[in-house]
């Protein structure tokens, strides 16, 4: 995977784009500006810091502990770090990076559309929500976990006025506990992991006692709030209708009563999925991740992805947690470093392999303790959406199985639709190839992944000039 051509570029003449200003790219790009590099930063959001450790707009004035809990003295070193930085790299917030060629970026800001060229790239692209459909989940006032986290961060605001948080995952007991602070109503936690499923996994769970600890003391501050919190239920559908939208959340629990709560909002959410799209246009090989069921992308120890001079790290490769993002982030530059033939330090290599070894122990802990729930979408009813944008349902994803013998999730996307929508099947495809693969009697990796595609995500066009021709002459 080692990108031997760039052992003939000069140091002081490669040109390095890190895409992301997350955890892993603010590590990076300080990586290879104390190497005496100056690295672009092409950042999709108009501040640093990425989802976890996002910053509050310009203008508001809410303290680290308000706004970030426990993760405020890590938010506040990430953010330091980053303006210690500014004046040492190209930093180019508000820029989507929509697609790329071999050597060359293609970006838009505010509208305006540019070329960024390199020699070397580094994708610290980060992650978002994975979200398992539920009948009713197309109605208003039904957001993600991450989405729900935006508004409280960004807009502090909530996404309605009786929230509940359903699905599994440390992300599910910190965004309820955000908005718990926040003043906000939650009605109630609803996750899918039975408590059995922690205990067996807690050998893991130790390799990170302090991040145990801390998620226990999330979880306790619930309780201790008089939330409800459910474990081991099984979700059976949204209530409400077209007009009001969302009004409750109906479950079966653990000891297999129906139970119904109401509400106005809903976050969902089970764990992350990597954005790889840029990765998967650069023709960077992919794998499948059996503890998380989802495709990754595939790197070396240190970064390095099978296309030569292109490296990965943080949540855009595997879900790890910022901080095993910030020790990839400095992995990924050190490896372009070494390719680049500069001096790293043997000790600092083995101190950032040794720190992601245990964080990587912990997270097969996460996945074993909180599973994706892959039976979940085998038991959605027919009628149950479970493409938004197309509103694609169960059965119609099913029909095109049986019916037209679409059994890999790119056929499956051309005949019905699946994953086609404004979000290009971010939130439908893992989902949908559950279906699939339960529908062909298959194992959900025989199925395959949805391919990337350009725009990675939905652009604007502007037309400053139009001109109508009634006639066409000969």
């Amino acid at each position: 995977m080692a990108a031997a051509w760039l052992k003939n570029v000069d140091k002081n003449d490669v040109r390095v784009v890190i895409v992301g200003a997350g955890p892993a790219g603010t590590r990076c790009a300080e990586t290879l500006v104390a190497a005496g590099i100056r690295p672009i930063v092409l950042d999709e959001n108009r501040r640093d810091g990425g989802q976890i450790y996002r910053r509050q707009p310009e203008g508001f004035r809410r303290d680290y502990a308000t706004l970030y809990g426990s993760e405020a003295n890590k938010a506040k070193a990430l953010h330091d770090s980053f303006d210690r930085l500014r004046g040492q790299i190209d930093y180019r917030p508000d820029t989507l990076v929509w697609s790329l060629t071999h050597g060359q970026l293609f970006c838009v800001s505010q509208g305006r559309h540019t070329t960024v060229d390199y020699d070397a790239l580094i994708l610290c692209t980060g992650a978002t929500d994975r979200l398992m459909p539920i009948e009713g989940w197309q109605l208003a006032g039904t957001y993600s976990l991450g989405g729900a986290q935006i508004a409280l961060k960004a807009q502090a605001v909530a996404i309605g006025r009786r929230v509940v948080f359903m699905g599994s995952g440390p992300l599910l007991y910190l965004v309820a506990s955000q908005y718990l602070k926040a003043g906000a109503e939650v009605a109630a936690v609803l996750d899918t992991s039975p408590l059995r499923k922690r205990i067996a996994a807690l050998p893991r769970l130790l390799a990170r006692p302090g991040v145990l600890f801390t998620g226990m003391k999330l979880l306790a501050k619930l309780y201790l709030a008089g939330i409800p919190v459910h474990l081991g239920v099984h979700p059976l559908r949204l209530v409400g209708d077209a007009r009001t939208g969302v009004s409750g959340v109906r479950v079966r629990t653990a000891q297999g009563d129906s139970l119904q709560i109401d509400c106005d909002a809903v976050a969902l959410g089970y764990h992350l999925r990597p954005e790889t799209q840029l990765a998967d246009l650069a023709g960077c090989r992919m794998r499948f991740h059996e503890p998380s069921r989802q495709w990754v992308l595939d790197t070396d120890e240190e970064g390095r992805t099978s296309v030569e001079g292109v490296y990965a790290a943080g949540d855009g490769t595997r879900i790890r947690g910022a901080d095993a993002a910030e020790h990839a982030g400095r992995l990924a530059a050190m490896a372009l470093l070494q390719d680049l033939r500069q001096p790293v330090s043997s000790e600092a290599l083995a101190q950032q392999r040794s720190s992601l070894a245990v964080m990587e122990e912990f997270s097969r802990g996460l996945y074993q303790a909180f599973p994706w729930p892959a039976a979940q979408a085998s038991a959605l009813a027919d009628e149950a959406i479970v493409c938004r944008c197309e509103m694609i349902s169960a059965g119609e994803l099913r029909d095109a199985v049986r019916a037209k013998g679409a059994c890999e999730v790119n056929r499956a996307k051309a005949f019905s639709r699946v994953g086609m929508g404004r979000c290009q099947g971010r939130y439908c495809s893992q989902a949908g190839a559950e279906v699939i693969a339960a529908a062909a009697g298959v194992a959900v990796e025989s199925v395959g992944r949805q391919r990337g595609q350009a725009p990675v995500k939905p652009l604007s066009m502007q037309i400053d000039e139009i001109k109508m021709v009634d006639e066409v002459s000969p």
